[in-house]
């Protein structure tokens, strides 16, 4: 099938790559064209596990190609994907200037029938906003679908290779069979593919994703109210996943949730509501709860070295907001180290994947380690904030000799089952006293 995808973003960029991989001709439009020089030479403006490849072998055949002609690619393809940003606004809400930017470009290109479809995450009644734009455009035939991305930053080419559903919105019968054909190769598994009305599917990327933040935040609000009465989340936590009807999904005590997603969305959820007199009070307190996570982390290392940190040093492992990621989107990590720095403490940092993002933030204010270990040296503490693979299983030996102190503040529980205290440390994390 031809087929164009509007935005090479994380969303654009994954999904034109997926759907090359599975035999489509794809061209992703983009209009930075020092991004699509890089793009076609195999060099991914962001870290994903596997994309690299995928892109790579799939322009080699040819099935994948960049362009900043959008015109020329809306007329070249059959279905037309949006996949351009839409930023938070002051207000909460979704800023949806690129994507009805790029309709009224598509409308001004249709040489044909075509299938546009809203990939981007959008309020409810964006589908009609495109429609009538492109309606202003053309007499040609068209149809617009609805079809929420899902994709776990740091797995987003096996979720969508693999995706354990797919949602596609359309009040035509001709668009939803030509997204089914297109679909269907990636869903030989048998996970199905739901159809619905635009308005509901619109809807269920905001209630998906604000429900698991709901869920990371009511295991946070448990958590410290288990560190207060003397019980233990880590243990809680067990006994509650061990229930069929709850899960291990999205039910760890830390610091809390960030990234693109969880956090725009709850806000664009919460100014829909306002706009249409809703009250949606839970969703309001997991994002204050998730905002004070943050705080009460910093509070843990104040109360424990006081509010006057001039003299101190910090290690910090991970600064992305999640493993397998270079995005330090909403990060709790900025949140931490900015506290920190106002206090006057100094930071010795590694990541992974995430120091060219963290120089944009952050700049010379904080020293950027060569490994995991050189950010240990004469600190007066280890805190953990992202919880990478290699961070998981380390040389505790090693972290003692390193540090000035053998301190260690885990704002993901991640060493909660290692016996710190019997191996002579101070050992701080969530959710226990």
């Amino acid at each position: 099938m031809k087929v164009c995808v509007i935005g090479t973003g994380y969303v654009g960029l994954v999904a034109g790559t997926c759907l090359a991989e599975m035999g489509n001709d794809v061209i992703c439009v983009d209009n930075n064209t020092e991004k699509l020089n890089q793009l076609r030479k195999g060099i991914i403006p962001i870290y994903e596990p596997g994309l690299e490849a995928l892109i790579k072998s799939n322009v080699h055949e040819g099935r994948l190609v960049f362009s900043e002609d959008l015109n020329s690619a809306v007329k070249a393809s059959l279905v037309c994907f949006i996949a351009v940003g839409t930023p938070q606004g002051e207000d909460g809400s979704a800023d949806l200037q690129y994507v009805l930017g790029v309709a009224e470009q598509i409308g001004k290109a249709i040489n044909g029938y075509k299938v546009i479809v809203n990939k981007s995450t959008v309020p409810v009644g964006t589908a009609e906003e495109v429609k009538s734009i492109i309606r202003e455009y053309t007499g040609h035939e068209f149809d617009v679908v609805s079809n929420p991305e899902f994709l776990k930053q740091g797995a987003a080419v096996e979720d969508f290779l693999r995706p354990d559903r797919v949602i596609i919105g359309s009040d035509s019968e001709k668009a939803e069979q030509i997204m089914h054909e297109l679909y269907s190769p990636f869903v030989r598994n048998q996970n199905p593919i739901i159809t619905m009305d635009n308005k509901s599917a619109e809807m269920v990327k905001y209630a998906s994703n604000s429900f698991l933040a709901v869920k990371i935040s009511y295991i946070n609000e448990i958590a410290n109210i288990c560190e207060k009465v003397g019980a233990d989340i880590n243990k809680v936590r067990l006994g509650m996943c061990s229930d069929s009807r709850i899960g291990t999904k999205f039910l760890y005590p830390g610091i809390g949730f960030g990234g693109s997603c969880f956090p725009k969305d709850i806000k664009a959820l919460m100014k829909t509501a306002q706009d249409n007199d809703c009250e949606c009070e839970l969703i309001k307190s997991a994002d204050n709860i998730n905002k004070g996570q943050r705080a009460l982390f910093v509070r843990k290392i104040t109360d424990r070295f006081g509010t006057d940190l001039k003299d101190k040093i910090f290690a910090v492992w991970g600064l992305a907001f999640k493993p397998k990621t270079n995005d330090m989107r909403e990060a709790p990590a900025i949140t931490v180290i900015e506290a920190l720095l106002n206090k006057g403490a100094k930071i010795q940092a590694f990541d992974p994947k995430a120091f060219e993002n963290a120089k944009l933030i952050f700049g010379d204010k904080i020293e950027y380690a060569q490994s995991a270990y050189s950010a240990l040296n004469g600190a007066d503490a280890l805190l953990l904030l992202t919880e990478w693979n290699e961070f998981r299983n380390p040389d505790f030996s090693k972290i003692k000799q390193l540090l000035k102190t053998p301190i260690i503040f885990d704002g993901r529980n991640q060493y909660s089952g290692y016996s710190l205290e019997d191996r002579g440390f101070e050992y701080h994390q969530i959710g226990r006293a």
